[in-house]
This record gives C-alpha cells, structure tokens and sequence, in this order.
C-alpha cells in the first residue's frame, strides 16, 4: 500500500514537469529580435506615417515545428498559451506550424486581424537580425494599410478579384507580364525612374520626373482597364511598402538607439548599412529589372522609386496617400 501511495505521489510531482516541457518556447534570439522591431516602430512608426502606431501589431512566427503568435488580442481556439513573456510584453500562444517556415506575408491568418507571418530570419531573404526586423516592419505597414476604413472593400471595388473571396487575386492576377510591348514599355519606365532618381540638380529633376510620366502615361495607354488597375494597386500597396521599409531604416540609423541586446546579437549591422543596401538595391532593380522573370515583384522598386522622387517634388505627399487610394502617380500632381 506505501508503495503504490510512493508511485502515485511521484506520478503526481512528475506530471507539472511533463507537461511544461512539452510546451515549446521562443529563442532568446527570436525574442530578441521580436521586441527590437516592436521598440523601433513605437519609436520611430509615427515619424513617417501619422496614426501608425494605432494599427495592430499582431505577429505570427513560423519555425520549423511551431508557430508562435504575439500581441494577438483574439487567438483562435486552435492555440495554446505559453505565458507571459516580459521582454515582448505580451502573452505568447504556440501551436503546430501549419504556415511555410519561410513564408512572409500580411493577411487575416488568425481571428480575422491582420496578421504579420513571418519565418525566422535564417528561413527568409532576410537572412540576418538586422534586415529581419526592417522586413517585419514593411510587413507593420501593411497593417497600417489593412486597418484604413473601407480598405477592403474599396479593394474589392477594383473589381479585380474574378469571383475570388480569398485575397489571392491580390497574388494571381494573370497580368501580361510577358507581352513583349508591355515589357519593353515598364523597362523604358524603370530606367527613367532610376535616372529621376540619381539626378543631383533640381533643374535636372524637372525634366527627369516629366519624361518619366510621360512613359508612364504611354504604360498605361498599352494596358487595358484592369491590368492597369493591378498595377497601380500593386504600386501603392506594395511598392509604398518598399519605400517605408528604407525610409524606416535609414530613420533608425540617426534618430535610434539600437537596443543592448539586440546590438549583442552575432548577427547584428547597422540600420544604417541596411537602408544603404535597401537603396542600391532599388536602383539596381529599376535599372536592369525584367518584367517578364520579376512579374508582380516587379511593383515592388518601381513603387519604392516614386514614392522617394516624390518626396524630393511633392513632399506633402504621404497626406493623401490614405484618402486617396491606388493611384501613386496622381499624388505628382500638387
């Protein structure tokens, strides 16, 4: 009778240690990582976007056997708490991984509320800390945009979707991406974007930035309604997403204290080296990029590239960026 009463008490203190380690746990270095990007957009979100800081900060983290949600305020039934995690502020929830490990995306993947999902840096083109945590804050400003009044509906206004309730017409759109026209025309418009770019002289700009929409307008004259329609979506909610992913770090190389921890990390550059590779890598897209092989991808510099000539001509700009949606090239217009 003792002996069973021993077995059962053991059984008893054992079963809290079983259980707690079954439950899987962020690493240090993604926590680290996590709460560098979270410090750095209420920092610094609200200098480049007015309202930033108000739209959800909500974050998915896809590892190779977990997913572990953060500053979620509704997880969905099929996650389990963690705890608390002080350095995040937030509570933590984990469930199987269901996401790629290297997905990176922003959509309403848990409770219908805009969610960041996000491989570890190792599992991304981001690779290391450092540009991880500017990617994750282009995927922020996605958030920013999800959150506007009316965004999805006036998306779907576009009447771009072909019947499609899931968003994946935002990916699939079957643009002319290898019409020889088409690609000849955008290769024209990117070099001319980049030179606009690289001019030093006002006087320079002037005329750069009118040849530029003079074969943007030619762009759109090729396309029909629709195709053009995708590529202004695209443009705006992407390509301005590029933009913001620069400006946000070359932001945090000269108004930011890098965290102790995060600056400790192996990994660890300067925000500064990040938006000088960001830049260099828009103009080298811009210049010898390829329609047909980048396809929707393609939006992404040619988006980044206006957005920079128009602050150098409309500097007011981003005020309307919210109210009048989808057309990035109407904000040329003073």
């Amino acid at each position: 009778m003792r002996t069973k009463l021993a077995i059962t008490l053991t059984v008893l203190l054992l079963v809290p240690n079983i259980l707690a380690q079954e439950k899987p746990s962020l690493t240090d270095v993604d926590r680290i990582r996590l709460a560098e990007a979270f410090r750095l957009g209420n920092a610094l979100s609200d200098r480049i976007w007015k309202d930033w800081n108000k739209a959800p900060f909500a974050v998915l983290l896809v590892t190779p056997e977990y997913e572990f949600l953060i500053r979620h305020p509704q997880p969905s039934k099929d996650f389990s708490l963690v705890g608390h995690d002080s350095l995040l502020r937030s509570q933590v929830y984990f469930r199987k991984r269901q996401f790629s490990p290297n997905l990176l995306a922003t959509f309403p993947a848990v409770g219908g509320i805009s969610t960041i999902v996000i491989g570890q840096a190792e599992n991304t083109d981001a690779k290391t800390s450092t540009p991880w945590v500017v990617t994750l804050l282009h995927e922020h400003f996605h958030q920013l945009q999800d959150s506007q009044p009316n965004f999805y509906a006036e998306a779907a206004g576009l009447n771009l979707s072909r019947g499609d309730q899931s968003g994946m017409w935002m990916l699939n759109y079957a643009f002319p991406y290898d019409a020889p026209a088409v690609k000849q025309q955008f290769s024209i418009v990117s070099r001319l974007l980049a030179d606009a770019l690289r001019a030093k002289k006002d006087s320079d700009v002037s005329a750069k930035v009118a040849g530029y929409l003079a074969a943007r307008r030619q762009l759109q004259m090729m396309l029909n309604r629709d195709d053009y329609t995708y590529l202004s979506f695209q443009v705006w909610k992407e390509g301005i997403a590029r933009y913001t992913e620069y400006r946000i770090a070359e932001l945090a190389a000269t108004k930011y204290r890098v965290g102790r921890r995060f600056r400790g990390l192996k990994d660890f550059s300067s925000f500064e080296s990040v938006a000088q590779g960001i830049m260099s890598r828009i103009l080298r897209d811009l210049s010898s990029l390829d329609l047909e092989n980048y396809k929707r991808v393609a939006f992404y510099p040619l988006g980044a590239g206006e957005g920079l000539l128009l602050d150098r001509v409309s500097p007011q700009w981003r005020r309307r960026y919210f109210s009048e949606k989808f057309y990035v090239e109407k904000y040329f217009n003073k």
